[in-house]
């Protein structure tokens, strides 16, 4: 038998006891988006290529058109989640952190992709969150056209205005094809943004811990 580590009896009121605080439904994410059509995708890539003096005549080129439209409905349509969060019964105060999770998106720019990864963390306050969630997050609003500036603001506020904890700390690296291969070709660069908020931001001791724990201190 599995040790269980042993708790203080709780306290209980009679009338707790039989009228316990309901519980938070857990806010279902649902990305929000006109309509995929395939075949109208499939038909532009088709005339992409050949604008391009690509045939798609030959054998290993004519489904192309069709896979670039499932590929890129793939890559703008985030999965829908359940933002389940628990109420902190314990007052954990200390920094909740998940790092390298895996972020890729497609830039606004040049339709090229961005690929690296996100360290995500947050101060609890009342509530905290299921940790497979900061992930869900992430994939979320990476799921779409984006820049990596707003990327990485967009999940700091989100996690702010749904979670209300009392900071929160986003910080994602990515290397960029539209640097890498075309332009300047900057084979290997990556690009580093960061968002602070709360005591993430204010406290110089949060702050510090935060960016120590993700690698990025100076």
């Amino acid at each position: 038998m599995t040790d269980q580590p042993q708790h203080a009896p709780a306290r209980i009121h009679p009338d707790d006891a039989e009228h316990p605080p309901p519980a938070r439904p857990a806010l279902r994410v649902v990305h929000e988006h006109d309509g995929i059509d395939l075949a109208a995708a499939e038909a532009a890539a088709g005339r992409f290529l050949d604008a391009l003096g690509i045939s798609t005549a030959s054998e290993g080129l004519r489904g192309t058109p069709g896979r670039m439209a499932r590929a890129y409905a793939e890559l703008f349509s985030p999965r829908p989640f359940d933002l389940t969060t628990f109420p902190n019964d314990e007052g954990y105060d200390e920094l909740v952190l998940a790092r390298r999770i895996p972020v890729r998106s497609v830039c606004e720019h040049h339709l090229l992709p961005f690929v690296g990864t996100a360290h995500v963390g947050y101060l609890p306050g009342a509530r905290i969150l299921g940790l497979s969630k900061l992930a869900r997050v992430v994939e979320h609003f990476a799921c779409r056209p984006q820049v990596q500036e707003r990327l990485t603001k967009q999940i700091a506020d989100w996690l702010q205005t749904h979670l209300e904890p009392k900071g929160v700390g986003v910080v994602i690296e990515a290397e960029h094809a539209c640097m890498t291969l075309r332009g300047v070709q900057a084979i290997g660069s990556t690009t580093m943004t960061s968002t602070l908020l709360g005591l993430l931001r204010s406290d110089a001791r949060s702050r510090g811990e935060f960016l120590a724990l993700t690698g990025t201190a100076s």
